[in-house]
C-alpha cells in the first residue's frame, strides 16, 4: 500500500480556523499534535481539481503497492506511450493489455485500468457528478471499479474532492499514529479508531493530516 497521497504534490484539505479550533477543543491528545505542528501551509491547503478525477484515479491504480519512485517511473512510461498526456478511457480500451504491461504494469493493474475505462465510457462512473454526490455514494461508485477499494476511495475523497470529514480507517499510517499518540498497546481496530475519532467530526480529514504529519509521513 502506498503512503497517503503518493504521487500528489499537495494536501487539498482546508485547514480553516474553525476546523483547527474545533480539533484543539474537541480532543486534548489530537490538540497537542495540532499545537506541535501548527497550521498547515498554503501548499498543503490547496484544493483538488475535480476536472482531473479520471487522471487521479488512473494514477492511483498505477501506484498501488509501489514506492513513490517506482510509481512515478511507470506512470511516466504509461503517459509517454500517449504523447505525454493522460490516456483517455477510449485510448486505454483501444490498447492491447500486453502493451500496457510493457510499460511495467502487472497483468492485474492493466485489467484495473481497463475496468476504470469501461466504467467511465459505460456511464457507471459519472466523473462529472462526483462533486455532487455524498461521500458514501462516491465510495460506492469508485469501489465498483476493479482495483479501487475503500482505501483508494478515502484517499480520493480527502486529496481530490477535499471532503472535510473522511476517516481512512484502513490506512496503516493513521492507525499507527493513533496507537502512538494515545499510548495504545497495538494498532486500533476499526471500531476503536472510529470511537476515538468521533470528537473530531466534522473535520476528520484534517485530523488525519495531522496524524500523518506526526509520523513525518506527509502526503505527497
Amino acid at each position: 500500500m502506498p503512503r497517503p497521497g503518493a504521487g500528489a504534490r499537495t494536501v487539498p484539505v482546508e485547514a480553516t480556523d474553525a476546523a483547527v479550533e474545533h480539533l484543539l477543543a474537541a480532543d486534548p491528545v489530537l490538540g497537542a499534535l495540532v499545537k506541535a505542528y501548527g497550521p498547515l501551509d498554503s501548499e498543503q491547503r490547496r484544493r483538488g481539481r475535480p476536472a482531473e478525477a479520471y487522471g487521479a484515479l488512473l494514477r492511483s491504480i498505477v501506484g498501488q503497492q509501489l514506492s513513490t519512485t517506482a510509481a512515478r517511473t511507470i506512470y511516466e512510461r504509461l503517459i509517454g506511450r500517449y504523447g505525454g498526456q493522460t490516456p483517455a478511457p477510449q485510448e486505454i480500451l483501444a490498447t492491447d493489455p500486453e502493451e500496457l504491461r510493457g510499460v511495467g504494469l502487472s497483468r492485474a493493474k492493466a485489467g484495473y485500468l481497463r475496468s476504470l475505462a469501461e466504467h467511465v465510457v459505460g456511464g457507471e462512473l459519472e466523473l462529472e457528478r462526483l462533486t455532487e454526490l455524498e461521500d458514501d455514494e462516491v465510495i460506492t461508485q469508485l469501489t465498483a471499479v476493479k482495483g479501487l477499494g475503500p482505501w483508494t476511495a478515502h484517499m480520493f475523497l480527502i486529496f481530490h474532492l477535499s471532503r472535510p470529514d473522511v476517516l481512512p480507517v484502513g490506512d496503516l499510517g493513521v492507525r499507527r499514529a493513533v496507537e502512538l499518540a494515545y499510548n495504545l498497546e497495538g494498532l486500533p481496530s476499526v471500531a476503536e479508531l472510529e470511537r476515538i475519532a468521533e470528537p473530531w467530526r466534522p473535520y476528520r480529514s484534517l485530523a488525519s493530516l495531522y496524524l500523518w504529519r506526526s509520523l513525518d509521513n506527509e502526503p505527497g
